[in-house]
């Protein structure tokens, strides 16, 4: 047992953080255990008495009672082989003080869920620094590759989170598709919802009965409202294209959805096709890559995030003859 009671100041980063969440990430503590030193008086902010879902501060003292070691938290990055630890330092592209970016691999989840025992979100404490652990501020499919945003704190979290939400951060994605999309440029518009498919989809029969994202009317049980600006970069003799995609929303599954009510499919995509034959020779991995993140900063110029393509999509590049120059200089300049 910790015979000494602990006072700890909360930091500028941890401003507008939930209290027990602030705890937990000092200690290895059950929600209910807090929830009962902290109706008894044991955890107090500035001497008070307080709730769990009380937001901190910069300033404010916490104290926290005396705890079996066990309970003590204990550094976690200790539990990462050396292999696991280059793993996912080899996929940081950039870092400041502020920001982490990863160009995230094909195959690789974000978060665990079912069956899911290895994603990124278990790793972040390789990247930990100052005793804070990185903070997811969005997402990317799992068999989706590319520039994955980290926030080195919790306040950077809210700030970037609230760049996504205002779609003040530009979101640039490359795809190669099968036919050739008509017309070559444009935006898509639609309604969306979540559920399950009743009928083969593109007579696909793995679909049926899958959760997935469909077309949906605009009063549709929880449809939200999609929007895509699409551009093809070049085209291997109408059997493919390689597509630039703008998403001006961040909805489930929109880019791959998109792409297949315009009846030209992600390659490698089995939940979301169309009727063109597939070219033969080619990965049957998802091509689908998120290269470029436009971060605006508030007292600098906006920093441009790139993300090196994937061997699988790279291969591709080099069976139909696609160049990376031909896209441009700019990465959103094919939208203008």
């Amino acid at each position: 047992m910790s015979t000494e009671v602990s006072l700890q100041t909360v930091s500028e980063s941890d401003t507008g953080v939930r209290l027990d969440r602030w705890i937990k990430r000092r200690r290895e503590i059950p929600q209910g255990k807090i929830e009962k030193l902290l109706r008894t008086g044991q955890i107090r902010v500035d001497g008070k008495r307080a709730k769990s879902n009380e937001r901190l501060t910069a300033g404010s003292t916490v104290r926290l009672p005396p705890l079996p070691v066990t309970e003590q938290k204990q550094p976690r990055f200790s539990n990462f082989s050396h292999k696991k630890q280059e793993f996912i330092r080899e996929m940081v592209i950039y870092q400041d003080e502020e920001i982490i970016a990863l160009n995230k691999p094909s195959g690789l989840a974000v978060q665990g869920g079912t069956k899911t025992t290895e994603h990124i979100d278990g790793f972040l404490d390789i990247l930990a620094e100052k005793n804070e652990r990185p903070k997811l501020v969005h997402r990317l499919d799992r068999d989706t590759s590319g520039v994955l945003l980290l926030a080195r704190n919790a306040k950077t979290a809210r700030k970037i989170g609230e760049l996504f939400r205002s779609k003040e951060i530009s979101k640039i994605y490359w795809a190669i598709t099968v036919g050739v999309p008509t017309p070559k440029s444009g935006q898509l518009r639609s309604w969306m919802t979540k559920r399950a498919s009743s009928t083969a989809d593109s007579g696909n029969k793995q679909n049926y009965g899958r959760q997935r994202m469909h077309i949906a009317d605009q009063n549709d049980t929880n449809a939200v409202h999609a929007v895509t600006d699409y551009a093809v970069i070049s085209v291997a003799a109408q059997k493919a294209a390689w597509v630039a995609l703008r998403p001006q929303s961040g909805r489930t599954h929109q880019l791959r959805l998109h792409m297949s009510e315009l009846g030209t499919s992600i390659l490698g995509d089995r939940k979301y096709t169309c009727d063109l034959e597939v070219p033969g020779g080619l990965s049957d991995r998802l091509h689908l890559h998120a290269r470029t993140l436009i971060v605006p900063r508030s007292n600098s110029k906006p920093i441009q995030i790139t993300a090196p393509l994937p061997n699988h999509i790279k291969e591709t590049f080099a069976t139909l003859g696609f160049l990376e120059e031909e896209a441009g200089v700019h990465p959103e300049e094919r939208f203008a």
